[in-house]
């Protein structure tokens, strides 16, 4: 149901810069807190004790979240075409959650990535884009978005890399990072 006219817009955090899932994740959460249940889909990450998963075990069933990846493609743990079934596993996903039309936001985490690696097509994202319900936000995020889809989309944030502390030898942190 729409309520006060609202409508569920496709956006996409894109960019080279860190925050794209932690801006999708900003808007998981504001939904929560209204209530609203929502569904997040990690195309590529396959980490198990990251915070954000930790926190959606807390809040089931109002939070589904399902990691499909198999980790970061550049490692070789997996084949190619392991990555392209697991990709292609989050679109069955993601197009059933959209046809149960239960969910207020769709976070598709990563599946911008997903598509530069051609473990998704265009053309799958795009259906996705036109099953989604009336009133759900449909979040794409990942480095790269084309202008083809950033044509499709209703709001689109290109989150720039001004200083990452990566670059001065700090890794990655518990709580900020992951």
């Amino acid at each position: 149901m729409i309520e006060n006219n609202e409508r569920g817009l496709t956006v996409i955090f894109t960019g080279n810069g860190k925050g794209k899932t932690s801006a999708g994740m900003g808007v998981v959460f504001r939904a929560l807190g209204h209530g609203y249940h929502c569904v997040v889909i990690q195309f590529i990450k396959a980490n198990r004790e990251t915070g954000e998963l930790k926190l959606a075990e807390r809040l089931a069933p109002q939070l589904a979240f399902v990691q499909t990846g198999k980790g970061f493609t550049w490692l070789k743990e997996h084949a190619a075409e392991e990555h392209r079934i697991a990709a292609q596993e989050g679109v069955a996903l993601a197009k059933a959650a959209l046809e149960k039309g239960e969910c207020k936001v769709l976070l598709l985490d990563e599946i911008l990535y997903a598509l530069g690696k051609d473990l998704v097509s265009f053309d799958d994202i795009k259906a996705l884009i036109a099953a989604k319900p009336a009133a759900t936000h449909l979040i794409l995020t990942g480095r790269g978005a084309p202008p083809e889809l950033i044509a499709l989309a209703d709001m689109v944030s290109d989150i720039d890399s001004v200083k990452h502390p990566y670059q001065a030898g700090i890794p990655a942190q518990k709580g900020l990072d992951f």
